[in-house]
């Protein structure tokens, strides 16, 4: 279904947010990757892998993750924090997308600094093939406190997705943050 039509006639919205663990830089092990489940605001489940540092088939290990979970036939949307996993581990936006045939963003707290980026990848093993898969997640679109990449969905509609979430976000901590207070009150 449309997504627009889903926010349209109010139904709950079902993500998976992905994000990598944080890591030792130059270690050639592998480093934890999770995606969490969330309908509107509440936790559903999570996956969880391993993916090789500045390693190329994030891609590969992502859609299995989906493919075999009891989520997968649920899920409207997939959103990334970043286009990188443990360090330079760079997803093809499009080719997820495309596999899971579902709606993928990036999401970024700020604007990439590409210049600091294309310097970092000048050291890693094939550069040109790194710096091939940036430009192929698209254009990047601001929107208050957060920048975005869609793949196949349009703009506007992943901001309205995403300003719902954030409101129902802040909404919960709102909540759960007066019922701390309340309980100090007793």
């Amino acid at each position: 279904m449309k997504l627009e039509k889903l926010l349209q006639q109010g139904q709950t919205i079902r993500v998976i947010g992905f994000d990598d663990a944080p890591f030792v830089r130059r270690h050639r092990g592998s480093d934890p990757i999770s995606g969490i489940i969330c309908a509107g605001s509440g936790f559903e489940g999570m996956v969880w892998a391993r993916v090789r540092q500045d390693g190329w088939n994030s891609t590969d290990k992502i859609c299995p993750l989906l493919d075999n979970s009891k989520f997968f036939p649920q899920l409207h949307l997939v959103f990334l924090d970043g286009i990188t996993f443990g360090a330079f581990y760079i997803v093809d936006l499009p080719k997820l997308s495309q596999t899971l045939n579902l709606r993928c963003v990036i999401v970024m707290r700020r604007m990439p600094n590409f210049t600091k980026i294309e310097k970092v990848i000048a050291h890693l093993s094939h550069p040109q093939r790194r710096l091939q898969l940036l430009p192929k997640a698209g254009e990047i679109h601001a929107y208050p406190l957060f920048f975005f990449q869609p793949c196949g969905e349009k703009p506007d509609a992943i901001a309205q997705v995403l300003s719902k979430l954030a409101l129902l976000n802040q909404g919960m901590i709102s909540l759960n943050f007066q019922r701390f207070l309340n309980g100090l009150k007793r």
